[in-house]
Order: C-alpha cells, then sequence, then structure tokens
C-alpha cells in the first residue's frame, strides 16, 4: 500500500463551504420547530428524567442541500470535540460538525478513489467507526461489512486523523507491511485497550471476537454461533471498559439481548441481561451508555446495575417515528462528547442522527 492510499480525504474548499453552511443554515430555518423558535407556549423535547435528562437540539446535524444521510451506522466524537457521523450514503460518506452544529468536513469521493471503490460500494458496506486515543495521538478505525452482490467488504481500516491509511486487514487483503488478510466474515466493530491492544467482532459473520496486539498480531480468537457463554448470535459491539475497577471486554450481544463481559485475555466474567437489543457502547463519567435497536438506549453505572432507560420507542412504527422527536426506533450507535451531551444515529433510511444536551433536572 503506498502513502497516497488514503480513506476518506475529501476536503470542501473555503468557497464551498461557504455555500453549505449558508444551505445548511437555510434548510435548518425551514425545520426548525416552534419550539426553537422561541415560541413560549411549546415545551423543548426532552428524554429521560432527574439526572439523566436529555434535550434535543433540534438544528444540530443539518446538511447543505444537495447532502442526505442514509442508514445511520456510526457516530464517534474525538479530543477536540468534533462528532464525525458515518451512514450509507454516497454524499457525505463521512460529515464532521462541530459541538455547536457547524459542518466542517465532509468527505466522500476520493475515498471510493483511493480504495478503488464507487461511492456505491462505499455506501453499500460501511459501518463502524471508533476513535481511540493512543498516546498522544488519535485514530480512527473503520469498519467494513461485505456488499453481498458483488462480495466486496470485510474489512478493518486504522486511519490518522485526516484519513490517512495506517493499517489494514480482512478478506482479500494482500500481506504487505502495513496490510495482511485475516478470515473476517462480516465485521461491526473495533475497541483499543488502554495496552493497544485491539478487539473486533465479526458481528454479522462468523460470530468470532478476535484480539491483536497493537502491531495487529493475532492473538487470540474465541466465539462461534450459539447461546452459551462463549458464544454469540449478533456480537454487534465491542468496548473495553476502563472507568471500573480493572479494564474489562464489553461485547454486545445483540440477538441475544445482554452483554457478555470478559477479561482482556478474552476469558469469560459476567453476564448482562434484559437488554433489547444491545448494539455497541460509550462510556462517559463513569457510566455506559448503550444504544438498543429495539426502540431505546440504556445507561449503566460502573456496577452494571441499569440507571436509566432513554426514549424508549418500542411500538410505534418507524414510519411514525418523527412524529414523535422524545422517542428513539433504531438507535445503531451513540456517543457522549466531553460536557455529557448525547449523539445517537438510527438504522433508519435518514439515518437520523440527533443531539441531545444534558440538562439535568
Amino acid at each position: 500500500m503506498t502513502e497516497s492510499k488514503i480513506l476518506f480525504p475529501h476536503r470542501e474548499s473555503r468557497r464551498n463551504f461557504l455555500k453549505y453552511t449558508g444551505a445548511a443554515i437555510a434548510t435548518a430555518s425551514m425545520g426548525v420547530s416552534s419550539s426553537s423558535r422561541g415560541e413560549s407556549n411549546v415545551k423543548p423535547v426532552t428524554i429521560g428524567s432527574g439526572h439523566w435528562t436529555y434535550t434535543l437540539d433540534e438544528t444540530w446535524g443539518r446538511l447543505p442541500v444537495g447532502m442526505s444521510y442514509g442508514f445511520g451506522c456510526a457516530v464517534a466524537v474525538d479530543s477536540k470535540d468534533r462528532i464525525f457521523v458515518t451512514s450509507r450514503s454516497e454524499s457525505p460518506c463521512v460529515a464532521i460538525f462541530s459541538r455547536a452544529g457547524e459542518l466542517l468536513e465532509t468527505w466522500s469521493n476520493d475515498f471510493a478513489k483511493k480504495v478503488n471503490y464507487t461511492t456505491g460500494q462505499v455506501k453499500a458496506t460501511a459501518h463502524g467507526l471508533f476513535i481511540s486515543k493512543e498516546g498522544n495521538d488519535e485514530f480512527l478505525y473503520f469498519t467494513e461489512n461485505v456488499n453481498k452482490e458483488k462480495g466486496e467488504g470485510a474489512r478493518v481500516y486504522k486511519t490518522n486523523m485526516d484519513g490517512k491509511v495506517l493499517y489494514e486487514l480482512g478478506k482479500n487483503v494482500a500481506a504487505t507491511s502495513n496490510s495482511q488478510p485475516f478470515d473476517f466474515t462480516n465485521p461491526t466493530d473495533v475497541a483499543v485497550a488502554p495496552n493497544g491492544d485491539i478487539y473486533i467482532v465479526d458481528g454479522y459473520g462468523s460470530q468470532r471476537v478476535s484480539r491483536f496486539d497493537k502491531n495487529f498480531t493475532h492473538l487470540k480468537t474465541i466465539g462461534g454461533p450459539g447461546k452459551e457463554h462463549g458464544q454469540f448470535k449478533t456480537c454487534h459491539g465491542v468496548w473495553v471498559r476502563t472507568q471500573s475497577k480493572e479494564p474489562e471486554v464489553y461485547i454486545a450481544d445483540r440477538s441475544n439481548g445482554r452483554i457478555e463481559i470478559y477479561s482482556l485475555d478474552l476469558e469469560y466474567r459476567r453476564t448482562i441481561t434484559d437488554l433489547r437489543a444491545p448494539c455497541c457502547f460509550y462510556e462517559h463519567d463513569g457510566h455506559l451508555f448503550v444504544p438498543e435497536l429495539s426502540a431505546r438506549v440504556t445507561v449503566l453505572d460502573r456496577d452494571d446495575n441499569m440507571v436509566a432507560h432513554l426514549g424508549d420507542g418500542k411500538g410505534i412504527k418507524k414510519e411514525d417515528i418523527n412524529l414523535h422527536p422524545d422517542k428513539f426506533a433504531t438507535p445503531h450507535a451513540l456517543t457522549l462528547d466531553s460536557v455529557g451531551d448525547l449523539y445517537v444515529i438510527e438504522w433508519l433510511p435518514n439515518g437520523r442522527p440527533r443531539k441531545f444536551k444534558h440538562t439535568p433536572a
């Protein structure tokens, strides 16, 4: 792989961004509810209660005219509180926003060219995004699904924050100094431990969880399909929880409705049950936030106790969910910024990425 092989490197010119920003403002103004226009008789939209109260920011995340979201894949935040949003869309493949909602960058066409894809193929394989702080630097890990029609995908990429590919592994990947083949059948998520070890779940495929060291040397693989501990049915998400007594690996076993917890060596520890299709995780201020594909977000404390359920939209038809701004339909991923504001994206045709400000009662 040459140094010119870049992941999502497209940068808009200042002139284009001024144009986009103006269009975005116009679009936002057309879609702002009466509560955002300051009408006193309409209450703001909130989810949760008590300490776990969040208020919808109705203007955040809007795209310019000519761009649109597809099915919502991932949302992640970096140390500068830039919010990265990915969806199954050709334009943009990735959108980067500030906390305030300013569109900072969009990445699309150049990515497709650099990896010999069309934007349609990018759209067909998009899935996970994880941001890792490693020493003084940050990195992006993109997880790519399989394009079943053409047999493409099943790869994981590590890039710098400008999108330059540093390493890739997966099916049909050549063995070079910065890439290696690995028998993923349909990977879904990545997590990185404090020591640099990398955990990858093959959640839409083999139901295996693989551990690599920081140099991508394969250390261990566990799993396979099933319901017993150490087996999975859509091991969709993975996270290394660091704010408890010791780091542990949390695996979102979505179709089994549970979270399986392991040591860093992937030895089974315990299980959290009574979840509704958990997808993935984000840890903030000692709590673990879990988007559940079956219409809600759950918050766990340090002892794995459920302390809040947010936006439960169970029973609402997906086609009617926009009539219920305080509810979720299919939360697929989430993140929180440095002040605790919550960002959620859903597996809906328009992605429905939204920001909820933390407004504890």
